[in-house]
Formats: structure tokens, sequence, C-alpha cells
């Protein structure tokens, strides 16, 4: 049997509409890879179009796992994330297959890369008076969620641009962290990386130009509109999904359309606000990655334009991994940030 420990994993993130899901079906086919997701809502069942759940055609070219795998009406945390992916790449080493980690949520690659990493399970509790006190007051005072988040982005502006502003309980977990130890969430979870990490390349797939990436994302909403989002969006909604404050009912691309179902707007309003909350994530998720040490950026603007295409990507993807690539240069990033 192949030594799995020679190994090297391959991840790959960055914001939406960058191309990711077809980068990773490439690489896998090179390397003869097995793709693991790490898409927070990808795990869902019944989230396809919203979530842009890998093609039929994709996931018959190369093998998915940690896709479709978990009932709308299941809470799933990052710890459980980690538990079982990290059993499905140990499975995939085995078969001598190199794992390829793909997806836009930061703190479950993260998970991943980083072996001792402290998942927001593992903190210390705090006392339930801290958290009451917390969604009380983004429940009962006027813009109560949008000044909780305006207050962690004092607190931790870090952790903040990895969290939904709308995700309440997330933004209240990270101010209850700081709160009950005095230490913020973005210092704990540095403690974590002082140990050992996956042998991984990762690679982001980025836009340098805002207007191209917003193109693009405009793009990515209509092709799912097109494709039936509404109508999947209210098969939630009438089943209750979006309605029962599990992680399910956060995702973009769904709960937007509540509004509009409730009768109180648009559907225009209903799907211009969808692609504003779209550009609005792809910037979080930018922001989480893009200061991350161990990420390689490649850019895509040429493959949007028609200058290239993802298989020359692909190309550049494979001289990183081959070259045991283990995160962008200093002054690689330094050019990264100005632009």
């Amino acid at each position: 049997m192949e030594n799995t420990e020679n190994i090297r994993e391959i991840g790959i993130c960055g914001a939406t509409a960058t191309g990711k899901s077809e980068l990773a079906v490439l690489l896998a086919e090179k390397f003869g890879g097995e793709i693991v997701s790490c898409d927070s809502m990808q795990i869902y069942r019944d989230m396809d179009i919203g979530t842009a759940k890998p093609s039929r055609e994709m996931l018959l070219r190369v093998p998915h796992h940690m896709i479709g795998t978990v009932d709308t009406d299941t809470v799933y945390s990052c710890a459980k994330y980690a538990e079982d992916a990290k059993a499905v790449i140990e499975e995939i080493k085995a078969r001598g297959n190199v794992p390829i980690v793909c997806g836009g949520t930061g703190l479950y690659l993260e998970t991943l890369y980083y072996r001792n990493r402290f998942c927001e399970e593992e903190l210390p509790a705090a006392p339930s008076v801290i958290r009451d006190s917390l969604l009380r007051y983004a429940r009962e005072t006027k813009n109560g969620s949008r000044l909780l988040y305006e207050k962690l982005c004092e607190i931790d502006p870090e952790a903040a641009a990895g969290i939904n502003p709308e995700n309440t309980r997330r933004v209240a977990r990270a101010i209850e962290i700081y709160e009950t130890t005095g230490i913020t969430k973005t210092e704990w979870d540095k403690k974590s990386r002082d140990g050992e990490h996956a042998d991984m390349t990762v690679i982001m797939l980025r836009y340098a130009s805002r207007t191209n990436q917003q193109k693009a994302i405009k793009m990515r909403c209509r092709k799912m509109l097109d494709d039936g989002l509404e109508a999947e969006a209210r098969a939630l909604y009438e089943s209750g999904a979006l309605t029962n404050g599990t992680t399910a009912s956060q995702a973009i691309g769904y709960k937007e359309f509540i509004p509009y179902f409730n009768g109180t707007e648009s559907l225009r309003a209903a799907q211009d606000r969808f692609f504003t909350a779209t550009c609005r994530y792809a910037k979080r998720q930018e922001t989480w990655f893009r200061h991350k040490d161990y990420v390689n950026t490649i850019y895509v603007d040429d493959v949007l334009l028609g200058n290239k295409t993802m298989a020359d990507i692909a190309e550049e993807a494979s001289e990183l991994y081959l070259s045991g690539a283990a995160g962008t240069s200093d002054a690689v990033r330094s050019a990264d940030e100005e632009k």
C-alpha cells in the first residue's frame, strides 16, 4: 500500500463565481484526485441551485464528497464538519488518491489545514446570560443585529470579516468569546495555528478587478434564477426550512426571497437583494482568504475576458502543486495588496 503520508493535498478557495468547482475537477482528473467540498451550504440536501453545487456532469467526471449529505433541518457545525471531512480525506488517501478540498467557507478549510484548529465549539463556554443578553439585544433593539455586528467589527474586525452580518448567533458567539475570556476569537484561532498543519497546497482564485468580479457574480446570479432558484427557494420556504433558525436558513440565495413569498416585496426587489448579498459575501470571502499566509493567489480575470481558459488556470495551479508551494511570498502578497 502506498504511504499516505506522502500524498500532498490540494486546497482550492476564493470568492463565489471564480471557477473553483471547475478547477477542482480539472486537477482531480490530472492528479487522480477526489473532491471534498468545504462549503457550509452545499452540505445540505435540496439546496442545489442557490448553493452552486457542481453540475451533474462534474459530479460524474470525478468523485465528490461532503455534498448534499445533511437534511436542511439539521444544525451542522464546524466541529462536525472537521470530524466528517477528515475521515473522508483519510479514506481518499488510503485509496492512493489526492484529496482536493474545494469551497468558499474559510473556517471549514482552515479547520482542515490546521490539524489542531480550535472550532467555536471547543472554545470556553460562556455563561448563558451573556448569550441571551446579546441575542435579546439583537431581537428587541431597533437595527439590533446590525449594531451587534458593528460591535464585533470594533472588537474583532478579522473575525467579523468571516461572518455573515445576518448570522446573529455567530456574531453573538464571537462577541461572547471576548467578553468571557478577554481574548478575541481571532486570537484564539491564532493559538491553534502554532502547531501542525496539513501537507496542502492552497490556491485562491480571485479577480483583480472589482468590475470583473461583479460582472461574474451577476452572470452567476442570473443563471441561478434562470435555472429555477425561485422555485427551489419557495419549496424550502413552504417546508419551513427558511424560517426554522437552522444553519441552512442563513443561506444566501434563499432568505432574500422570504419577503417576496410573504407578499411584502416584489420579485425584482428580492432578486436585487440576492445580487447585493452575494457581492457582499464575496467581499467577506476575499477578506478572509487574502490575509492567510498559506494561500497562493491566481487571478482569473482573463478567463472572464476570454483570454484564458480554466485549463490554463489548471496548468498554473498544477505548477504550484508540483513545486510544493506552501504559501504566497511576501513580494507577491505586497503586489496583491496594491490591486
